[in-house]
């Protein structure tokens, strides 16, 4: 770099693609990297995953972690084994959602025998990067020596979501992770920044809005009593990470308010099992309404008609339950899991329904069904979809187009420039110049792979 003080900032993947977070900061002779995600599409992953790293692991001095979706997160052990050793450092939560997310990617990848993954997503890997592992609350400050200084905030989007705020020579940069869908029922609102002077940020909704709070719940209601009235079978694939917790949430109430008739409702996922007990544990981060119900002793995530189906046989057996019944499972893209199975049932059944709740990525067979396709595969099978297509946008944990260019306002006026990542070609760009047109501030969709330098 033509200038010591300055950082240059190098898009390794996320850039120009909604998942494969990885970026990495170097200046000063130190180098950082911030996230380090699986790139996911058709299949659960990309074949991109498995090349060399752009960078020697063993020198980077720390990872730091914005949240725990796989899709931040899902390549450490490949950076364990090519060789890092520096620092690990997250929010609290978010160490131990790691490990089980790790640890249920790492059995997914065990069926790729042809990549020889178990190489990779080893036990000891994945102990190796927690033994590495160090964590802070927001707020808490992280000094390194060279002159930086770092920090969370609260993102809003999972439970221990942060965004990273990285302070060097009189500068702030923000790199903002993934930025919930504020106002959530379980955590809360995403911070304010007023005095970013670069922000690396998300654009997954950057060309779209969601519904209001309010009128997704409703529509979630709405879509419940039909399915019941048809004597249907409602299929929810979802993320078992913040999605599953949050549709428990909002079903727990509308159980127990007896708005809704009461059914069999399936959580039929070890891994959202497992995630909702850590949500349990870690509820002094929920927001204020969330935690008043629990100390209410209100159970949150547990309501008449709720059955957990953590073994595959109990999975297997939803089937010979009659009907009206709600069925929740991963994954939410419908790119794995045990959903599969359950589409296959359902999907070419007139009576029934699937409720897609969350961004579909291209390629994936969930974005097949939202863009209404009549005939799909499902392991090698053609499947007719027959069954009603319902969304709702507004479980989304990503900000939207309009509150996504609302959080870039509250900074506007230090900003130098925006770096706009972490989404389809059409929504980043789209994004970076409604920023442009409506804020006056600079805003660039960097390619994957490409470095960029910034004035210090």
């Amino acid at each position: 770099m033509q200038n010591d003080k300055n950082l240059k900032i190098t898009f390794c993947s996320g850039a120009g693609t909604v998942t494969g977070a990885n970026f990495l900061l170097e200046g000063n002779e130190k180098k950082f990297l911030i996230d380090c995600g699986l790139i996911q599409g058709e299949k659960f992953v990309d074949d991109l995953n498995w090349e060399i790293f752009p960078y020697d692991a063993s020198l980077i001095d720390i990872l730091f972690i914005t949240h725990c979706h796989i899709d931040h997160i899902g390549r450490i052990p490949k950076l364990i084994n090519e060789g890092f050793k520096g620092r690990i450092i997250s929010t609290v939560p978010s160490k131990e959602i790691t490990r089980v997310m790790l640890e249920d990617t790492a059995h997914i990848l065990s069926h790729e025998v042809d990549l020889e993954l178990d190489k990779i997503y080893t036990s000891e890997n994945i102990n190796k990067a927690l033994d590495l592992w160090e964590t802070v609350e927001y707020g808490q400050k992280i000094n390194v020596d060279h002159g930086f200084q770092f920090s969370f905030k609260d993102a809003g989007h999972i439970l221990g979501s942060g965004m990273l705020e990285i302070f060097y020579n009189n500068k702030k940069i923000v790199f903002t992770g993934d930025l919930g869908n504020s106002p959530s029922p379980l955590l809360p609102d995403t911070d304010v920044i007023t005095d970013a002077d670069y922000m690396v940020m998300e654009s997954c909704y950057g060309d779209r809005n969601h519904e209001e709070r309010d009128e997704r719940k409703k529509k979630l209601e709405d879509i419940i009593k039909e399915n019941y009235e048809r004597k249907g079978n409602l299929i929810i694939p979802t993320f078992s990470l913040e999605r599953t917790q949050e549709l428990l949430y909002e079903m727990n109430s509308l159980v127990e308010n007896k708005i809704i008739p009461q059914m069999p409702i399936f959580l039929d996922s070890p891994l959202s099992i497992k995630l909702t007990d850590l949500y349990l544990k870690y509820g002094k981060y929920f927001n204020e309404e969330a935690r008043n119900l629990i100390a209410k002793g209100d159970k949150l995530f547990d309501f008449p008609g709720l059955k957990e189906t953590p073994e595959t046989e109990d999975s297997k057996a939803i089937l010979m339950v009659p009907p009206p019944k709600i069925i929740i499972a991963g994954s939410g893209m419908s790119n794995g899991g045990r959903i599969l199975h359950h589409e296959k049932n359902y999907l070419p059944n007139a009576n029934d329904t699937i409720l897609l709740t969350g961004y579909q990525s291209m390629g994936t067979l969930g974005r097949l069904i939202s863009d209404g396709a009549k005939k799909i595969h499902i392991m090698g099978e053609e499947v007719h979809v027959k069954a009603h297509i319902a969304k709702i946008s507004g479980y989304s944990g990503h900000k939207d187009s309009d509150h996504l260019l609302e959080f870039v306002e509250d900074t506007a006026k230090t900003l130098k420039k925006v770096f706009v990542v972490m989404g389809e070609p059409k929504s980043a760009m789209f994004l970076a110049q409604k920023i442009k047109d409506n804020l006056g501030v600079e805003a660039y969709t960097p390619s994957a792979g490409e470095s960029v330098e910034i004035k210090c």
